[in-house]
């Protein structure tokens, strides 16, 4: 069995969504989705059930996008309770949401624990000369302003910081419930670590991208990987000798469509096994 990820499928557009006929067929292999398959929930829905054939698990953490709601709306659900329908969704294929007990996935290498993690962010991904109740204007005046603050509710939290940390101190809880030598991959929509939210592009769009609540996490939990998305620039990078894989698809100009989306599913990197690790 062989473990694999994508993110940012972002089957809200045309041309991704026609693309999913090349989705592969993975057999026994398990598959993470880590954040942004669609905005909203209906293409969730949808591609969880064409997925329950083509693999053997499914994993699903939530981005952004699945947690905006537009005008007119299912009722408009927002924040919580939208998400709580998007597990709901996602149990109903049984796909392991950030809410279920976390699996073990048999890797070729040794037993390694699966943590699909919901923390959101709280903007403190900014400069340290920027404060909190600055950083969307600070942000606008370089023209940069991501459309969450238009379409994403934290409700009933007031508001996204709040949420984020009610969702950080909850996870923390549950990961340090963990057998500490479990050897872990933690799943992220957004990455865990600062030092990877660069984006050259729109340098000013961090404060979207994380929380340093998470700092440490992967040597704190004892990861052998950490996988994300969010920033759509596929990579790998290592941190502490473990690989934190970026592993987005994108937007339709960001991957080549002739490749298919088998080319673009990443087989988890495992840093090397350390004896001490080994499961009890």
């Amino acid at each position: 069995m062989r473990l694999w990820a994508v993110s940012d499928l972002h089957l809200s557009s045309v041309a991704n969504r026609e693309a999913l006929g090349s989705f592969p067929v993975l057999g026994d292999d398990w598959l993470i989705l880590a954040g942004d398959v669609a905005d909203g929930y209906g293409e969730i829905d949808r591609f969880f059930a064409t997925l329950a054939s083509k693999c053997g698990q499914v994993i699903w953490v939530p981005g952004n996008h699945e947690l905006w709601t537009r005008p007119g709306e299912r009722g408009e659900l927002r924040g919580v309770a939208l998400y709580d329908l998007l597990v709901d969704i996602a149990r109903s294929h049984q796909v392991i949401t950030p809410e279920d007990p976390f699996p073990v996935f048999p890797h070729r290498t040794g037993d390694v624990l699966i943590a699909p993690l919901f923390v959101h962010y709280d903007y403190s991904f900014r400069p340290a000369h920027v404060p909190a109740h600055a950083v969307i204007s600070w942000a606008r005046r370089d023209g940069t302003v991501c459309a969450d603050e238009y379409y994403l509710h934290p409700d009933p939290f007031p508001s996204s910081a709040a949420w984020c940390d009610a969702l950080c101190r909850k996870t923390e809880a549950r990961l340090d419930a963990c057998p500490a030598a479990l050897p872990k991959v933690l799943v992220n929509h957004y990455p865990l670590e600062e030092r990877l939210a660069v984006l050259p592009r729109v340098p000013r769009f961090t404060p979207w991208c994380g929380t340093k609540r998470t700092h440490g996490w992967h040597t704190r939990f004892n990861a052998r990987a950490v996988v994300y998305g969010h920033l759509h620039i596929r990579g790998t990078s290592w941190l502490d000798g473990v690989p934190f894989q970026e592993v987005s698809l994108g937007y339709p100009s960001q991957w080549r469509g002739e490749a298919g989306m088998a080319g673009y599913l990443q087989e988890v990197q495992l840093a090397p096994a350390r004896p001490s690790a080994a499961a009890p």
